[in-house]
């Protein structure tokens, strides 16, 4: 049996799911939260995101189950114990095999049977700079001069036709699984015809574009390199697969660590005034005036001391790592609370002058109850709002944290780090693009998925956001056309 590894981020992921297990569990039991909810899905652009979004967590969710493998004995040698291997692997990485085994020595383009740099080779008894053959891509073909070409097509195109094809069975088990009237072939002409009120026809659509792309890499896995390799000989689409757990631990993670902090002292300096109010102002005020770059860098090199003078904490180098990574959460989160404290606070001196909390005022109930009950309910949905709206915000923090040097670990997996990496590989001639060119495209889709997911939140949320959406307000136009 392989010895399981607890990381504090895969501790704080899993323990995240439970809890939005338990949400949703609470939300389904409430009128007005599932009815809300139900707002957010039906707008198409917010479910195509979700969508995408999950595939993600399952991504995050498969890299946060970490193990060392059990070494087999010696032979020779009298067993002392179970020995453990020093790598320590995820779930991702035993489903990934073929990317993890299959090094190169250095660069190569994606889709390439031979390296990107020339070496010197003896070819007819001449010296001459030729593309050596790869180790492992292409390493199938025996005349990949005319074989690549038609061999590279053929797993595409049968990779496409897998993927559909498993798109295909799984949505319609969902549809088999959705409830509402007739069978299941009125559910499906309904959902096909776009008359139920979740758009499950988009939802559909983006779950067979994801399969699609996923067959297309499963059909190319272990005998290309999809994404090329980097100087190392490392695949490039393994590094950007890992990079999205550490775009979600940073994101979710440095999220939530904001809200202790942003609600507390939010809701204390709007409910209590007088020098509560004072003192607070003063210091989310005295945070906001200090460059945000300058104090993560402070906090991070102060963390990094301390995990370089305590070695014998860790055992693994990705124990370490992944300290500095959960570490790196907090001082985000703490840093990066007085916007929302801010806000918090301009709307409970709103809430505190109604009637319903001047009365309980006036009955005698404490101050600590009317914030818990009453005052806290009502901001919630503001906290939900800026929570999904920073989520993004932090992942494009990281890559810049990242390319000045106080971000993850170097050797961690994230794309601020691929992105640092790139500087040099851009300067080159010829360019070496693709490691670049798929932290971007990856961290581009994953932060315009959280950001139309996002606008969705908000516009089902806040019902005074609604009314300013040009699409919203074209579909009223027309409407009133209609009926007049």
């Amino acid at each position: 049996m392989p010895k399981l590894v607890l990381l504090w981020t895969d501790i704080a992921i899993w323990l995240l799911i439970l809890a939005l297990i338990v949400y949703v569990l609470y939300a389904r039991r409430q009128a007005n939260l599932a009815s809300t909810w139900r707002k957010v899905f039906a707008d198409k652009a917010a479910l195509a995101s979700g969508v995408v979004l999950a595939a993600c967590l399952l991504v995050t969710l498969a890299d946060s189950v970490h193990f060392r493998s059990l070494l087999p004995p010696a032979k020779g040698v009298p067993a002392a114990g179970p020995a453990y291997d020093v790598r320590v692997q995820s779930l991702l990485d035993v489903v990934l095999r073929d990317l993890v085994d299959s090094r190169e020595s250095t660069y190569s383009r994606p889709l390439a049977y031979v390296g990107f740099t020339k070496e010197s080779q003896d070819v007819d008894g001449k010296v001459a700079r030729v593309a050596p053959r790869l180790v492992h891509g292409g390493a199938h073909l025996t005349d990949p001069a005319t074989q690549w070409a038609g061999d590279v097509t053929r797993r595409i195109v049968f990779g496409l036709i897998e993927g559909i094809v498993a798109a295909a069975v799984v949505c319609a088990l969902v549809v088999a699984l959705l409830p509402g009237a007739g069978g299941w072939r009125a559910k499906a002409g309904a959902i096909w015809r776009g008359e139920t009120q979740i758009p499950w026809r988009v939802a559909g659509v983006t779950l067979a574009g994801l399969f699609a792309l996923g067959g297309v890499i499963v059909s190319l896995m272990g005998y290309y390199h999809p994404f090329g390799t980097d100087v190392t000989g490392n695949d490039v689409l393994l590094q950007t697969l890992k990079s999205i757990r550490t775009a979600f631990v940073i994101g979710t993670l440095a999220t939530l660590a904001t809200l202790p902090f942003a609600v507390v002292l939010g809701i204390m300096a709007g409910y209590l005034k007088g020098w509560a109010d004072e003192v607070i102002q003063y210091i989310y005020t005295l945070l906001s005036s200090i460059p945000n770059i300058l104090l993560i860098a402070a906090c991070v090199l102060m963390v990094q001391v301390f995990i370089d003078t305590h070695p014998d904490l860790f055992e693994t180098g990705v124990e370490r790592a992944d300290v500095k990574l959960f570490l790196l959460c907090i001082v985000l989160g703490v840093t990066g609370w007085p916007g929302l404290c801010r806000l918090l606070r301009g709307e409970t001196l709103k809430l505190r002058e109604l009637e319903y909390v001047q009365a309980a005022n006036a009955f005698g109930v404490s101050s600590s109850r009317i914030m818990v009950r009453h005052i806290f309910p009502n901001v919630a949905h503001l906290m939900l709002i800026v929570t999904v709206l920073e989520f993004s915000a932090l992942i494009l923090y990281e890559a810049v944290l990242s390319y000045v040097g106080v971000g993850v670990d170097p050797s961690m997996n994230s794309f601020g780090g691929m992105i640092n990496f790139s500087r040099n590989e851009m300067s080159r001639d010829p360019i070496v693009w693709w490691p670049f060119a798929a932290a971007f495209a990856f961290m581009v889709a994953l932060v315009l998925a959280a950001n139309l997911f996002a606008d969705g939140v908000r516009d089902a949320f806040d019902p005074r956001s609604r009314a300013y959406r040009p699409r919203k307000l074209r579909e009223k136009l027309l409407s009133a056309t209609k009926n007049a």
